[in-house]
């Protein structure tokens, strides 16, 4: 629990955080004038009425801040945002420094000094194939580049030698990898997946994939999500238990909770908040419901997406509690993402400035 002193503090700087970014918000955000978007607070205010454009302008700040403190890419944050950037608009200068620098990744720093783990190669080629299909509809050669580069580490069983670093859901298993690499090659444009190389891997993921169950339903629904693009990859009674599953799951306020997804434990040996409904829960379940052929006119989705827009908080975010242990919370800038993507497959045009 955190004292009234520290929370006072938080709040303090998450407001003037706030009002530095409505001085800026005439002014895309850019790398040389971007503004840390702050902490990651389950106590901040929620916002008085939705706004894409605060979504948008945290996604940027929060993408932008990592690139230039971190210099790497990471799920949670510049990945994750080169999925989501585009459901609002690929127009933004933002967009277009991230996306400069995953294609220089691939084509600069991988030929000089290699990646830095198999799971980056991967990581890489989703984002910049989802990256692709949601913005120009064409397969970037840079795209292709770390598409095939992906097979090159693929294990003897089908799968990959992923991050296990207890960070769920992203890196704490190998089934992840396997089941991003078949969402990197069921997105990618220009019939990616019916080249030799891809032919070749997707026989290796659809062996994996029968010989490993996914261990949480968080990866049941990876499946369904693949499943949108290669439809074998799972069965019509798997979708369909899957969805009932996820369906089963929704909170009475109209959300979905991340941490009811799997049967994580966390390092600080706190016990895991099953009971409120947070921004990854919400958005991921609802864009995958939404990809396996749910109308967004269905109840259980006007209700998420109801939730969603009651529940930004101020700086643009949706809240999601860290899986692990209690301090950045960085799930939250996934969670943003996977709200913005959700968003755009319930509705018909998200209302939004480049």
């Amino acid at each position: 629990m955190k004292s009234s002193s520290s929370s006072q503090a938080i709040a303090a700087s998450l407001l003037l955080i706030g009002l530095a970014a409505i001085g800026r918000a005439a002014e895309p955000v850019t790398l040389d004038n971007v503004v840390d978007p702050g902490p990651n607070d389950p106590d901040e205010p929620l916002a008085a009425e939705f706004s894409i454009d605060r979504a948008t302008h945290f996604l940027d700040s929060a993408a932008l801040t990592w690139q230039k403190d971190q210099q790497c890419f990471t799920c949670h944050t510049n990945f994750a945002y080169l999925y989501a950037r585009p459901a609002a608009s690929a127009d933004a200068i933002a967009h277009r420094e991230v996306r400069e620098f995953a294609e220089k990744l691939v084509s600069e720093r991988w030929p000089q000094e290699g990646p830095r783990w198999d799971a980056e190669i991967v990581a890489a080629a989703a984002a910049l194939a989802f990256n692709d299909a949601a913005s120009t509809d064409n397969l970037h050669p840079q795209t292709r580049t770390a598409l095939d580069r992906m097979w090159t580490v693929q294990q003897q069983d089908g799968g990959w030698d992923w991050l296990k670093c207890d960070w769920p859901p992203m890196e704490s298993d190998d089934h992840y990898g396997a089941t991003l690499a078949a969402i990197a090659v069921g997105v990618a444009p220009d019939e990616y997946a019916q080249t030799p190389a891809a032919q070749a891997g997707l026989a290796g993921i659809r062996r994996y994939l029968s010989d490993n169950p996914p261990p949480t339903l968080h990866h049941r629904a990876m499946l369904l999500w693949a499943s949108s693009y290669l439809s074998d990859i799972q069965t019509d009674e798997e979708r369909a238990a899957t969805v009932a599953d996820l369906l089963s799951l929704q909170k009475p306020d109209g959300g979905w909770c991340l941490a009811t997804l799997g049967d994580w434990k966390r390092t600080d040996e706190l016990a895991q908040d099953t009971e409120s409904s947070d921004g990854y829960g919400t958005g991921f379940v609802l864009f995958v419901l939404r990809r396996s052929g749910m109308s967004p006119s269905e109840e259980p989705l006007k209700r998420g997406v109801a939730w969603l827009k009651t529940h930004q908080r101020e700086s643009g975010r949706w809240f999601t509690r860290s899986l692990n242990q209690d301090g950045m919370h960085y799930i939250t800038h996934a969670g943003t993402a996977m709200a913005l993507m959700a968003l755009s497959e319930c509705e018909a045009q998200l209302a939004t400035t480049p």
